[in-house]
């Protein structure tokens, strides 16, 4: 599972827009401006497809979670 989905610059990130358009994904932004520090990306090929993930990257940042209070 690609760790992008879970980091507060997925929006901004270069790497992740190159996994999107991999993936023939929409965009979530045309012009990210981030450039993420030694993300590592595993892929997994298929017979008709392959599937890239982001596993590591030094520039992760945690979304914080909500809590109900």
């Amino acid at each position: 599972m690609c760790i992008c989905v879970n980091c507060q610059l997925v929006d901004r990130c270069i790497t992740y827009h190159q996994v999107e358009t991999s993936h023939q994904e929409v965009h979530r932004n045309q012009s990210p401006d981030f450039q993420p520090r030694q993300p590592q990306i595993r892929v997994h090929r298929q017979t008709e497809q392959m599937e890239f993930d982001v596993v590591n990257c030094g520039s992760f940042q945690a979304q914080e979670k909500f809590s109900n209070v």
